[in-house]
């Protein structure tokens, strides 16, 4: 199954904007496994899963990380970028869905 990551720090917040994606997929007949991992762990994930994932998006808390993880994700050619953060503030999945598959597409 493709694989939609959400990088963050602590995740509390993430696991929110995760679960209304997660809603959202499941409405618009889509499958995906979306997720939140800690920054940190993103090249753990990458090895791992990088047949699967099709976009990494950050936590607007570790937007100050894009450029280094962008390094990261360029090896694998799997897109990234910073969580529009009124959306995720506002725990829009939707939007955050949109943006993930903007950058898939």
């Amino acid at each position: 199954m493709k694989r939609i990551v959400l990088a963050c720090s602590a995740g509390m917040s993430t696991s929110l904007v995760v679960t209304k994606m997660e809603k959202e997929v499941v409405a618009r007949g889509l499958e995906y496994k979306i997720y939140a991992i800690p920054e940190q762990n993103l090249r753990d994930e990458l090895q791992e899963y990088s047949n699967d994932i099709v976009v990494v998006l950050l936590g607007p808390q570790v937007r100050f990380k894009l450029n280094e993880n962008k390094k990261l994700t360029d090896e694998y050619h799997i897109p990234i970028a910073v969580i529009d953060s009124v959306a995720y503030g506002t725990l829009n999945g939707a939007k955050v869905l949109d943006q993930a598959l903007s950058l898939v597409n």
